[in-house]
């Protein structure tokens, strides 16, 4: 059976990530497994545990990192955030494609520990805009938007390191993106190797 793909999506609070995957995620055709994450963060209004993410306090994540449980895991704005592995790795082997939201820095890890995963960073139209994003959600304070921003600049200049980059201008032409992205790469040499190998064996 061949394997599936890892797909890995980040881009900085605001950019629009949740609403682009709920759309991304209901194509049957890729056949993904969303990864929920764990965080110790708390839980948003309209949040539920275990779809948007498994939440836990600090020291059972920090339990899970001395016990190797997790594939990446970063600390954001005073919060862990990390991707449990075993789920996935039961996923990728039934040939499944494998979707992670993650932070640029659970990212980077993943791309040094999984060179195929396919690294997508999402990008807004503007700052400005992303700013406005931020704002509008209104869920923060002043302070820990402007740290978020601050937080974003720095995940702007790393976005050259992923293999794409999908501006979210309006949702379904950055959802139409993601797919054209996904679906071609499947087609990628480097992942077409078991198909070469069983035409040269049937030669």
């Amino acid at each position: 059976m061949k394997k599936g793909l890892l797909i890995v999506l980040s881009g900085p609070s605001g950019v629009g990530k949740g609403t682009i995957l709920k759309e991304f995620v209901n194509d049957p055709e890729l056949n993904l497994a969303y990864s929920v994450s764990m965080t110790t963060r708390k839980m948003r209004p309209g949040e539920i545990e275990g779809v948007n993410y498994n939440f836990v306090d600090r020291p059972a994540f920090e339990q899970a990192i001395r016990d190797g449980e997790l594939l990446e895991y970063a600390e954001f704005v005073g919060n862990y955030y990390g991707t449990p592995e075993e789920a996935i790795t039961g996923w990728l082997n039934q040939g499944k494609n494998v979707l992670l939201e993650i932070e640029v820095q659970g990212a980077l890890q993943v791309k040094k520990s999984c060179p195929d995963a396919l690294l997508i960073f999402i990008a807004p139209p503007s700052f400005e805009q992303l700013a406005q994003r931020l704002r509008g959600r209104q869920t923060e304070d002043e302070q820990t938007v402007n740290n978020r921003l601050a937080i974003a600049r720095g995940e702007l200049a790393q976005a050259q390191q992923y293999d794409y980059i999908v501006v979210n201008d309006t949702v379904e032409q950055a959802v139409e993106d993601l797919d054209c992205i996904v679906r071609a790469n499947r087609f990628q040499t480097n992942n077409m190797k078991e198909f070469l190998d069983e035409v040269n064996h049937n030669a």
